[in-house]
């Protein structure tokens, strides 16, 4: 199996956040999951790439990371996040 590349990890988030639907989130690790399988040898490794594309989607202003339910500065979080999309989309 090969590694997704970026357009790959961006078309999933994008699309998980989109079945999910306003004012509901997403884990990242569902992303990851979604293209790595169940196995955390799969998946686990995809992590830090999602993360990566997700500080970009947020920064275009096409998807929301959370922490507790509010939106955080991309450039600054730690923790546990949500991904969701952004209001009125």
């Amino acid at each position: 199996m090969t590694k997704p590349d970026e357009s790959e990890l961006e078309a999933t988030l994008l699309a998980l956040t989109a079945q999910r639907g306003e004012g509901r989130t997403i884990c990242p690790s569902e992303a990851a999951r979604a293209l790595g399988g169940d196995h955390p040898d799969g998946w686990g490794p995809l992590m830090q790439p999602i993360r990566r594309v997700a500080v970009r989607l947020m920064k275009e202003g096409r998807i929301v990371i959370t922490r507790k339910g509010r939106p955080v500065d991309p450039d600054d979080f730690r923790g546990v996040y949500r991904l969701r999309l952004p209001e009125g989309q």
